[in-house]
């Protein structure tokens, strides 16, 4: 796939199958017109917008790696959607979420990662864990791992927590306000990242300005403007293409933040 030819599918929802209550932003099983189930994150969900684009650009930062996340689509919800819904919670997020939001394949079958019975290799767990460092991504502890054993693989799940500076203020993404990434010490799979500067290597040749400026412009205009009360779509997708660049530009700080964690922890 060409750099500047990256691009989601869009399905028009065309049943609500379930609820997902562990989901702290209420995402549902629901079925497309393409005859597909997927877990559908609502814009109109209490962590907002925000968590949409998180999703979007780490699970597409994760693809570029080589790592396995599910086929993400962007899901069309018909204003008429919610009427028939009994439960007024959900009737009122299926009224907020008219419009675009995102879906993510669902994996029929798929499992829990336990790291007391499930092996990840030191190359992999190497990657999750520098990806999670270059997002600031808090959510991938022992207690809820978001990931998923599927076919006897690794699949990363759920990324709406990461990116979360994007939630500072104006003026989020300059370099002064770069942060460390302490939370890694609780990074379920830190003791198996043996391989970090190798991964720090390889990810950064992947992760090129070129590659970063198309994940970025899949993000929906209509998203950035709602989700940053603003006009300009241009200037926020600018803003996250220049916090990553950033991030990556200064790798070493974090790949070094992350060998120290794991050499307390070993």
């Amino acid at each position: 796939m060409q750099v500047d030819s990256l691009s989601l599918r869009t399905v028009e929802v065309t049943r609500y199958v379930t609820p997902l209550r562990e989901g702290g932003s209420l995402p549902a099983l629901a079925e497309a017109d393409d005859g597909f189930l997927y877990v559908l994150k609502f814009r109109g969900a209490g962590q907002g917008i925000k968590a949409l684009i998180a999703e979007l650009i780490v699970g597409e930062l994760a693809r570029t790696m080589g790592l396995r996340v599910p086929e993400l689509v962007f899901c069309e919800l018909d204003e008429a959607f919610g009427r028939t819904e009994p439960d007024e919670e959900i009737q009122d997020l299926l009224r907020a979420s008219t419009g675009l939001n995102l879906g993510l394949h669902y994996l029929s079958g798929a499992s829990t990662f336990d790291a007391l019975v499930n092996t990840v290799d030191a190359h992999l767990a190497s990657q999750v864990v520098w990806l999670d460092c270059l997002t600031l991504n808090v959510d991938r502890t022992a207690r809820n791992t978001n990931l998923l054993m599927w076919h006897k693989e690794l699949w990363l799940i759920d990324h709406g927590a990461a990116l979360y500076v994007h939630h500072a203020g104006p003026g989020w993404a300059q370099p002064e306000k770069q942060r460390s990434f302490g939370q890694v010490k609780d990074h379920v799979l830190l003791p198996q990242a043996s391989e970090l500067e190798a991964v720090d290597a390889e990810s950064r040749a992947l992760l090129t300005p070129e590659r970063i400026r198309a994940i970025v412009a899949l993000v929906p205009d209509e998203w950035l403007t709602e989700a940053f009360a603003t006009d300009s779509a241009h200037e926020q997708r600018e803003a996250y293409r220049q916090f990553l660049e950033s991030r990556l530009a200064t790798s070493n700080t974090f790949v070094q933040e992350a060998q120290n964690a794991r050499k307390a922890l070993i």
